[in-house]
């Protein structure tokens, strides 16, 4: 959690955008233009009703449909019951950042006014929309996601008029890299905040027009809110890869669904959760939290089938595929018990709704699978949103296009659809107005059993009262905590509290009485609130303090543990340490899946604040994770404070000091990378109580870490033992390992004479990488027709690691002792990378051009296209190809479960289409995020790295390259630069054969895994 905040701003002096009249609606309006290349026809909307599978009694009707609703990207509704659209015209495809400048968005407003559930009535709100991503209607207006800004336009008379200029409520969104993958999702939550999502591609600075730097929020993936009154700023979770839906379950619980990683999360703010690539903003998070969910939706390990083919394998089993869109927690009225309270979300791949049940387990709760429902049978169904109506059926929002996100192939604008799925037939419901509705009739709504009519209830109360007198507000309140105490159900007194708590009537001394309630539920929502304005700049009072600390010890619930965790980041930094002392006791929760990291991240930024405190609670800590984060705090620490880990060290001495191993572990993991450190004065004492172990995991860390000190005896014990050949394999690779860390100016002799020790060789060939010999180039090439497949690839790698080396490579190719096809382009920009002439002459020579121009490109996609025909790809040999794929692509993505994950994996990607495939591998920088491009490092040695960035902080920098994870100390680092390039290089299909590329085409188009093509 990252609060910002700002006084409250009137909106008349909120920033003006543009004023548009209504008169000015559809008349001037662009004619959407369809520049979708697919030539499978579009179905009308009565076909895809009557073909689409759903369970017996529920029913699928068209509400709306092209030419009154087209491309509907998110929609809402409001106090009527009315549903607002937002039209997106402006995106072009799949390609990084595009959209068409010729096309505007829309907001439209459909209404059925005979309750028959058909709308009868559309009404163009606002036409001159931008890059329109979101909706949310309320607090006298509409909000709206038009990248870069969030905007107010005020409808305060609610005549379906705009009031006056759309305003700037708040801006610095990026919208230059965002891709597929931009802010959206603006939604009103039950603590009156408004809660949007934000896409990977791209990092924010969120805040109010004109706010500096320290005044906004960054964010590049996760979930944020803003206020609509005050206007304050807040991130919520960080991580997951592009999320496009969110909803509150019953208890007020938030969560949030993702794609390709896990399809779902448990909101809690402050929360680090794993991400598809890129580096978390906090250094220091260390771990990630893994999704909610305890499966996925599409078939990992094995298989995968095209739609076109029916689903009828392992993925279609599953659920259908990895890419959901819109979430909802059914709380309606209509459909039958058994499937209220499940989550909804749409698959994009399989075409239908997947469903999960979300239970309680240990501190927060696990997502099980629950069979899919409404199989839509529609190629073009892209399912964008999901929401319960007043009526308890629940509207379907469908993009009606066909490809995803990352096709490429243009966008069929003038289609789509809103659907509607109900049980059997609903009652109609006359013409409402809620606003027209009396306090009293509202409070009687927040017990309705469909959660559409208390969530607009609490709504409308907040916008009366929120900013009124006090005197004023405490009236509603009294009728409210009258309602809490003779309310039945947990559930309704929820609802009261959100509303008490929306117009400030839940005050202090209130929530702390609720904090003794019997209901785990009303416990943690009232700590949510408690803690919900609390800000690190300022200390809570006396009263909250001491409630908060008795909760910490005293609660039995995880999940109000888990809350108390939340709220530490919310805590002033020494007011952090009595709650942490008591949650870092619960021992029962040390395995759990959020807990340990919470509560991590609820004491990380007070670790160097108070590292007394900090030493005595890595002492006493129950739960493991935080006694090793707290050393690779200090550790990371050490050479502006050395007293710090010296002082955690003689800690340990004591025998009540719980998890040593664990401060090993921690010193191991801050140092990693480190060339050089000095040793804290007891590190001989804690090196002799741990030696005595009998692990080898612990002597292993023990030997590495004194290569850092400099220990010159550990060093030639290392020594000793890699050069022993009778030693134990292992231990020698360990050791070799170890003292690579920080190799010695002579340790290249060594090496030299291990490439002729058969266990050996493929660390020794690794290690010359990292330590050059004059005569490595020469015995390298020289002993290459009697290495094995793994010592080959690992001597080109190393051959291409250094510009000496690399004249050794070349000339090998020269010479045929090495073919052009087993250097890859991976290979071939890390040498382009020397910026050497003579290298880079051969290079072209030899291997062939690693760049290629636009047009080039465009030569090669066109030539490829007419050679890879249905009939063609119908030739192809799938085992050959994936010997191609584990060659060419493995060692960065992954497919059917195998390879590396620094790029996306491919199993559940849009593989089937051939034009994605095409401008991917051959033109595989046109949309990487800028964030996320590929950076070169010039270290000291002569080396040259090329990768992209996992991990970064003051003193490492982690690289995943194609080959391997590289930690670099700083202090190798000559100068590092971010490339404007994707780390998948161009050049990727450079020197295969023909066949060779059609066989690797039909095996990534294919439907299924193979065995790998026998050698021959």
């Amino acid at each position: 959690m990252n609060p910002v905040r700002s006084r409250a701003i009137p909106l008349f002096l909120l920033v003006p955008l543009s004023f548009f009249l209504h008169s000015l609606s559809a008349d001037d309006f662009p004619t959407p233009v369809n520049s979708e290349k697919s030539k499978e026809s579009l179905k009308s909307p009565a076909e895809v009703v009557k073909g689409t599978r759903l369970p017996e009694g529920f029913q699928l009707s068209v509400f709306a449909s092209e030419p009154d609703v087209q491309n509907p990207i998110a929609m809402t509704t409001d106090e009527r019951g009315r549903l607002w659209i937002a039209e997106n015209y402006s995106w072009s495809g799949g390609q990084l950042g595009l959209f068409n400048a010729q096309q505007r968005d829309r907001v439209i407003i459909l209404e059925d006014t005979n309750g028959d559930g058909v709308h009868d009535k559309r009404t163009v709100f606002w036409d001159d929309a931008r890059k329109l991503t979101s909706i949310e209607v309320g607090f006298g207006g509409v909000w709206l996601i038009s990248l870069p800004k969030v905007l107010f336009i005020p409808d305060k008379n609610r005549d379906d008029i705009p009031d006056g200029p759309a305003q700037v409520f708040l801006d610095g969104i990026d919208e230059g890299a965002v891709g597929h993958t931009p802010a959206n999702g603006l939604r009103l939550g039950p603590d009156g905040w408004i809660y949007a999502r934000h896409g990977i591609q791209a990092t924010s600075a969120i805040g109010r027009p004109g706010a500096s730097d320290s005044q906004r929020i960054r964010i590049n993936t996760g979930v944020w809110r803003f206020h609509p009154i005050d206007g304050t700023v807040e991130t919520v979770m960080h991580g997951m890869t592009n999320s496009w839906g969110f909803d509150f379950d019953q208890h007020g619980e938030m969560f949030v669904i993702n794609t390709v990683i896990g399809h779902l999360w448990h909101t809690v703010p402050g929360a680090h959760v794993r991400r598809m690539y890129g580096v978390d903003l906090n250094p220091h998070t260390y771990q990630l939290i893994e999704q909610t969910a305890d499966h996925f939706h599409w078939d990992t390990g094995e298989t995968w089938n095209a739609i076109q083919k029916g689903m009828t394998n392992g993925t279609d089993q599953a659920g259908g595929g990895h890419a959901h869109i819109g979430l909802l927690i059914y709380q309606g009225d209509n459909w039958p018990e058994e499937y209220r309270n499940r989550l909804y979300t749409l698959n994009l791949h399989g075409m239908r709704i997947n469903s999960n049940r979300l239970e309680r387990e240990g501190a927060g709760y696990v997502g099980k699978r629950a069979p899919d429902m409404c199989f839509v049978a529609d190629t073009w169904f892209r399912g964008m949103e999901m929401l319960t109506g007043p009526d308890g059926g629940v509207f379907i929002a469908d993009w009606t296009d066909t490809g995803e996100c990352h096709d490429h192939d243009g966008v069929h604008r003038t289609s789509g659809r809103i659907y509607k799925l109900t049980y059997q037939k609903p009652k109609p419901i006359a013409p409402f107005d809620l606003t027209n509705r009396s306090d009293e009739e509202l409070i009687n709504l927040l017990s309705h059993n469909n959660t559409w009519w208390p969530r607009v209830a609490r709504r409308i109360l907040t916008e009366r009262y929120a900013a009124k007198p006090g005197e004023v507000r405490q009236k509603v309140g009294s009728q409210l905590r009258t309602r809490y105490s003779g309310a039945t159900s947990v559930v309704h007194q929820l609802r009261i509290m959100e509303s008490l708590y929306g117009i400030g009537q839940a005050n202090e001394g209130w929530l702390i009485e609720q904090l003794a309630n019997s209901d785990e539920h009303i416990r943690t929502s009232s700590l949510r609130f408690l803690v919900d304005r609390l800000h690190p700049d300022r200390s809570p009072s006396s009263k909250t303090k001491s409630a908060l600390e008795s909760l910490s010890k005293n609660d039995p619930s995880g999940l109000v543990d888990l809350y108390l965790a939340s709220a530490l980041q919310r805590l002033p930094l020494n007011d952090r340490w009595p709650m942490a002392r008591e949650l870092a006791m619960k021992e029962k929760l040390a395995q759990d899946r959020m807990f340990p990291f919470m509560l991590w991240y609820g004491i990380e930024a007070a670790v160097p604040h108070n590292p007394e405190e900090a030493i005595a609670l890595a002492g006493i800590s129950r739960i493991p994770i935080v006694t090793e984060n707290i050393s690779r705090r200090l550790s990371f620490d050490l050479e502006q404070h050395p007293d710090w880990l010296d002082r955690l060290l003689v800690a340990t001495e004591s025998p009540t000091f719980q998890h040593q191993e664990r401060v090993l572990a921690g010193i191991a993991n801050g140092l990693f990378g480190w060339q050089k450190a000095s040793a804290p004065k007891s590190w001989p004492k804690f090196v002799a109580r741990l030696a005595g172990r009998n692990s080898s995991e612990i002597d292993g860390k023990l030997k590495s870490l004194q290569v850092i000190f400099g220990d010159g005896k550990a060093i030639d014990e290392l020594r000793l033992l890699v050069e022993d050949g009778k030693g134990e394999p292992e231990a020698r690779k360990q050791a070799l390992r170890s003292l690579l860390q920080k190799p010695q100016a002579d340790f290249g002799a060594i090496l030299v004479k291990l490439l002729g020790d058969r266990a050996m060789s493929l660390d020794a060939i690794r290690g010359l990488a990292k330590v050059e010999h004059p005569d490595a180039p020469k015995l390298l090439v020289q002993r290459a027709g009697s290495w094995g497949p793994a010592e080959r690839i690992a001597m080109i790698d190393t051959l291409a690691s250094r510009p000496l080396y690399a004249r050794a490579l070349l000339a090998a190719i020269r010479d045929k002792v090495v073919a052009p096809s087993e250097v890859s382009a991976f290979h071939a920009r890390q040498i382009h990378s020397f910026e050497n002439a003579e290298l880079t002459r051969d290079l072209s020579e030899l291997w062939g051009e690693l760049r290629s121009t636009s047009a080039e490109r465009k030569q090669a996609i066109d030539q490829l296209r007419s050679e890879l025909t249905v009939a063609n790809l119908g030739k192809s040999d799938h085992r050959s190809g994936r010997a191609v794929f584990q060659k060419t692509c493995a060692s960065c993505h992954v497919l059917y479960g195998a390879g590396r994950t620094i790029g996306p994996d491919l199993t559940g990607s849009n593989r089937k289409n051939l034009e994605y495939l095409l401008e991917n591998i051959l033109d595989p920088s046109a949309s990487v995020g800028k964030d996320f491009r590929s950076y070169i490092a010039l270290l000291e040695d002569g080396r040259v790295v090329n990768g992209v960035v996992s991990q970064m902080n003051d003193r490492t920098v982690t690289l995943l390259t194609a080959q391997e994870p590289i930690t670099l100390d700083r202090n190798q680092i000559s100068q590092i630069k971010q490339t404007t390039t994707s780390l998948m290089p161009d050049g990727l299909l450079q020197n295969l054969t023909a066949d060779q590329i059609r066989d690797l085409f039909g095996y990534l188009m294919g439907s299924e895994q193979v065995p790998l093509e026998e050698p021959r």
